[in-house]
């Protein structure tokens, strides 16, 4: 049992999909980055100063609060609408950047298929039955 494990977690495909995931995790680490400190406080700016991050309804707890913090601090039930709208864009992000992995894979994919192979040599005793067929074939046709 020991031994399939071992085939199977060292199997290409197996160390690949690790290779991926943990690639994939520093990526959306780079993306939230990218979305909450680069592409939102400009959007919030030209938004007239709003902290997408700090859009939030508070549906039960006590007093107007500042921000997320404050409620969450408070105990305050609240529906985090910034959040979300920052998950959604990170995962906007995120989408458009596997599609366009997808897309040149697929390229490369039909370039190589698109390519001319070579046929292959057949095999040596293939070559020998067809030389003795060919010259029983002349053996048969000589008077």
């Amino acid at each position: 049992m020991f031994k399939e494990f071992k085939e199977f977690a060292v199997r290409g495909n197996v160390v690949d999909m690790a290779v991926g995931i943990i690639i994939g995790g520093a990526f959306g680490t780079i993306v939230s980055s990218l979305v909450n400190d680069v592409l939102m406080p400009p959007i919030g700016l030209l938004m007239g100063g709003v902290d997408f991050s700090d859009i939030f309804l508070v549906l039960k707890g006590e007093g107007p609060y500042a921000t997320l913090a404050d409620a969450t601090a408070a105990g305050a039930v609240t529906i985090n609408v910034g959040v979300f709208v920052n998950n959604v864009i990170s995962f906007l992000i995120v989408a458009f950047a596997v599609f366009l992995l997808v897309k040149g894979i697929n390229r490369l994919r039909r370039q190589q298929a698109a390519a001319p192979t070579e046929p292959t040599a057949p095999p040596e005793d293939i070559l020998l039955l067809r030389e003795i067929r060919d010259s029983l074939a002349r053996r048969d046709e000589a008077p």
